[in-house]
């Protein structure tokens, strides 16, 4: 049984410009332990699928229809006082985007780890200040950091506290949006190995938002490639990289530059990304697809397998079945 398990999901924006359809349809597993990548351009709903799964959709967003069962739970039926209690931060928690401005300016990293050690595991000032110590040696801190201000620490140094924080109760599942933004390629490099040793020796299942692809290469051992608010494919990390199948991956990839072989005049996709409140008919990346068919703006693809555990929604890859 998968710990995670999104069934046809469905979370959109009431505004007073219409309904938009952040998330729309959207299905996907995650194995325990297993890393799990989501990659798409921004405003393609990303964000919008882990605050979902959080329970934490903003206003005047709501979850419309679909479930989201966690080991056997499932989420969108709990009130939130349970969400509080039983699984946000206790069993998932997340690593938010621009995660270096979440932390309180005023409150010391002492007093903004200790808090959620001693609310939620009733553990006394002397136990929390011992965990918070050694959560920040885990994360490659010194100690010493806890009576800092956030504005005493470097970018590098925010972001680990973050990633401390996300940890402190032991969640089964972490959700990472974009955790390496506004970072230098250094301190880039220090947390994806940080979120590696996190994955090999606690074993912890990690979804892992990000528009770099490469990010997604270096830790994911499965990719969820997003467009307009839905999978267009979803298979092995190592499949998806030597072999994808529809057009927007290919693209994608071929946008990114290479340090080995021929060089190569970099890929881009024409056009911008649909309105999600008036999505086109048929394929929502029909209108920048180059090989885009009649069928394509009429009729949505469905999700079919092309590969082991790959499964892609385009019309050429249904050509023929």
């Amino acid at each position: 049984m998968p710990l995670l398990e999104v069934k046809n999901l469905k979370t959109y924006f009431f505004t007073l410009g219409g309904v938009v359809k952040a998330v729309d349809n959207v299905s996907l597993t995650l194995e325990r332990g297993e890393v799990l990548g989501i990659a798409g351009e921004s405003g393609c709903g990303k964000s919008t699928l882990a605050w979902s799964i959080l329970g934490l959709v903003p206003p005047p967003g709501r979850i419309v229809s679909g479930s989201i069962v966690f080991d056997g739970i499932d989420i969108t039926k709990l009130s939130e006082q349970e969400l509080r209690s039983k699984i946000r931060w206790k069993r998932i928690s997340m690593v938010f985007q621009g995660a270096m401005n979440a932390l309180t300016p005023v409150f010391t990293v002492e007093m903004q780890l200790s808090e959620p050690l001693i609310i939620h595991k009733g553990m006394t000032k002397k136990e929390a200040r011992e965990e918070v110590a050694r959560l920040l040696r885990m994360v490659g801190l010194d100690e010493t950091i806890m009576k800092r201000y956030p504005h005493e620490l470097s970018g590098g140094q925010k972001q680990r506290v973050v990633i401390a924080m996300a940890l402190a109760l032991d969640p089964d599942l972490v959700i990472a949006d974009e955790p390496t933004t506004a970072l230098d390629v250094v301190i880039q490099a220090q947390i994806l190995n940080l979120m590696k040793e996190l994955q090999w020796k606690k074993k912890r299942s990690i979804i892992l938002i990000t528009h770099d692809l490469s990010i997604i290469a270096e830790l994911a051992d499965r990719v969820a490639i997003m467009y307009a608010g839905k999978i267009v494919e979803m298979g092995p990390s190592s499949e998806i990289f030597t072999n994808p199948q529809h057009p927007y991956t290919q693209l994608l990839l071929k946008a990114i530059p290479r340090l080995r072989g021929p060089i190569e005049k970099l890929a881009y996709i024409p056009g911008t990304p649909p309105d999600l409140r008036i999505p086109p008919p048929g394929c929502r990346f029909a209108p920048r697809c180059p090989f885009a068919m009649d069928v394509c703006r009429k009729d949505e693809p469905e999700m079919v397998k092309v590969g082991e555990n790959h499964y892609v929604a385009c019309w050429l890859t249904q050509k023929g079945r």
